[in-house]
């Protein structure tokens, strides 16, 4: 990397997670250090019980040393591994187990570990632990944090296992990605003054080192350009537009759905004369970063009158009506709303992040925990995933049901989430225990969305399972139930699927290579659905032409959705291909220029075939999501 990218060259190098110590100024390895590893070590008998374990894979001859055996162990349970560790006792061996990413297996000599290593490094070069700086992703850099005396960071994208092993440590916990993260607290440090965007760019997991080389000739291939003057102020007006349409949203109980003033409404319609969870707690997330008092004032009442609203089982309203303060906890067609509760966990996780405002998280307490509870009662066969009724979220008119990707994903980020919540607050046990949950969630949705070909360790079948007669997929399925499977690309489930790091940078390069082959983002980023269901599929529903909503390339089956074009422009950026974020962005800024009466509607959704407006105007959440995109590309730093 060092070679290929223009990364600063180190002093000293720890590798191996923590069993050598490289001195990268002299171009050797420290043999002091090595010779405290071989207490216990027997390379050859390590390596011949572990290749007696069925599904374990040694991994390739550049991942060992001398005191490392690494191992690639796809998806094992806790409990496997507590097994593994076991029987190495029982073989006399005294050694050191550490599993990371639900895939890499290493046994290591009984002091051997990151945190070790470093504390052995700082003794040798005489710099104390108050002058020392970590950061790390996964579990097995939780020794480093630790270490008494270290400051340390972990990055937005770390593992569930890496937040369980450090709650109650004080560690800065990073918003942004991969060295993003560590750019953000540094700044924090004094470490460094500024980031410019040239400096962020090349710290970033660029195209030249992360991106697939298929993936790069997909994207070369396209006649996209860079983005010139006029392209730039175009996106600024968009900003503005978006900031004045979210704030005709503004009620004094939080954000409407969509402008009041701006749409009539009559019927079924009045719902949208109201403050709804998903929407709303939407709303809230993506204008975060806006400094506007208004906007600051309608977030925290958004949040106010969902919570103040929540049933005594700890069900989380569909939506509030503005006009008379009346719940409804059933949404369209009587069915309970599941996601509204999950919304809700999300956006107070990211208010307090945001905001601080602790006081307030701290008084709602009860009714997050109610919440919680009543979303944990629908996994009621204690698998980790929640049986979802039919038609009961976002795609409210939508044939979903059971085990559906959408939720699963967002089940798994209200885990992690309400963990970090009850860290805040300071009771950390209970912390754990849900970040604990959260990567089992985690393990069970790889399991289920996406079937492979490669053997299963743990001997559970599932009906997704049969899908693997066909071969390996390429993105998360929309659905499963214990009698058959959806295999259509649910497009904004898997965008959520690695915003909220569900899925790593390798399945998400996939997904999105298949998604843009297939051209999701055309005419418009994005339909939600590839490909929509069509009258006689096993899918279709006689209910689907309800006031002809969810015809082919309309509304949830495959039309076009802004909000999602915009977390699609986040899910673009995250793969670390930032100029191509920058074109999407373009084209979901037209997207809301269109309108049905005038420009600038920022409508509702728009035909998946013919891009054509359709819906309300001035949706708040399609707003909301054009701020947000926009200033997490850093393009409200623009002059």
């Amino acid at each position: 990397l060092i070679d290929l990218e223009p990364l600063p060259k180190p002093d000293f190098l720890i590798c191996g997670v923590g069993t050598s110590i490289y001195d990268y100024g002299n171009q050797k390895s420290i043999k002091s250090f090595d010779n405290i590893l071989d207490e216990g070590w027997d390379l050859k008998a390590i390596e011949g019980f572990m290749s007696g374990i069925k599904g374990v894979v040694k991994q390739p001859r550049r991942f060992q040393n001398a005191y490392k055996s690494s191992w690639y162990y796809p998806e094992a349970s806790t409990e496997r591994i507590a097994e593994i560790e076991q029987q190495i006792e029982h073989k006399g061996l005294d050694l050191n187990v550490v599993y990371s990413s639900q895939r890499d297996l290493d046994i290591l000599p009984k002091y051997a570990n990151k945190g070790n290593a470093l504390s052995w490094l700082l003794k040798y070069l005489k710099i104390p632990r108050d002058a020392t700086l970590v950061a790390g992703d996964t579990g097995n850099d939780s020794a480093m944090f630790h270490k008494k005396g270290m400051r340390g960071i972990i990055v937005g994208n770390s593992q569930p296992e890496l937040h369980e092993a450090t709650v109650g440590l004080p560690v800065y916990r990073a918003e942004g990605a991969c060295a993003d993260g560590v750019l953000e607290r540094l700044l924090h440090f004094k470490v460094i003054d500024k980031v410019s965007s040239a400096q962020r760019d090349d710290a970033s997991c660029t195209e030249d080192i992360a991106i697939q080389p298929r993936l790069k000739r997909l994207i070369n291939e396209e006649s996209r350009r860079s983005l010139n003057p006029e392209d730039h102020e175009f996106l600024k007006l968009g900003y503005s537009k978006a900031i004045e349409g979210l704030r005709k949203c503004i009620t004094p109980m939080g954000f409407a759905a969509c402008s009041p003033e701006e749409n009539q409404t009559s019927g079924t319609d009045a719902n949208y004369r109201s403050v709804w969870s998903r929407d709303g707690c939407i709303a809230v997330i993506g204008s975060l970063s806006v400094k506007d008092p208004d906007i600051r004032n309608c977030q925290k009442a958004t949040l106010t009158t969902l919570l103040d609203h929540i049933s005594i089982p700890g069900q989380a309203p569909a939506n509030v009506s503005i006009d008379t303060q009346e719940p409804d906890y059933s949404g369209v067609g009587g069915i309970c709303s599941i996601d509204s509760g999950l919304w809700l966990i999300i956006a107070c996780f990211e208010y307090l992040r945001v905001n601080k405002d602790i006081d307030f998280i701290r008084k709602r307490r009860p009714a997050l925990q109610r919440m919680m509870d009543w979303l944990s009662a629908h996994d009621s066969n204690n698998d980790g995933l929640l049986e979802i009724p039919e038609a009961s979220d976002w795609t409210d008119l939508f044939g979903r049901s059971y085990n559906v990707l959408y939720d699963e994903t967002l089940w798994y980020r209200a885990n992690v989430c309400y963990g970090r919540i009850l860290e805040t607050i300071g009771d950390w046990n209970m912390a754990g225990d849900y970040l604990r949950w959260a990567s089992i969630i985690k393990k069970r949705i790889l399991d289920k969305f996406w079937p492979s070909t490669q053997a299963r360790n743990d001997g559970i079948y599932s009906f997704s399972d049969q899908q693997s007669a066909i071969g390996d997929t390429q993105y998360l399925i929309a659905q499963v139930t214990p009698f058959d499977f959806d295999w259509r690309c649910d497009v904004y489930a898997n965008i959520l699927a690695f915003l909220f790091d569900v899925v790593d940078y390798d399945r998400a390069q996939k997904s999105f290579r298949f998604m843009w082959g297939v051209g999701v983002n055309n005419p418009f980023p994005v339909r939600n659905l590839y490909p929509p269901v069509q009258a006689g599929d096993p899918g279709w529903r006689d209910y689907y032409t309800v006031n002809l909503l969810n015809l082919p390339s309309h509304y949830h089956n495959g039309g076009i959705w802004p909000f999602v074009g915009a977390q699609w422009v986040l899910f673009i950026n995250k793969l670390g291909l930032r100029e191509l974020a920058e074109s999407e962005l373009l084209q979901v800024a037209k997207l809301n220029e269109q309108g049905i009466n005038q420009a600038w509607e920022f409508n509702e959704w728009a035909h998946g075939t013919t891009g054509k407006p359709m819906g309300k105007a001035i949706q708040a959440w399609s707003c909301s999501e054009y701020i947000r995109a926009f200033s997490e590309l850093g393009l409200d730093k623009w002059k």
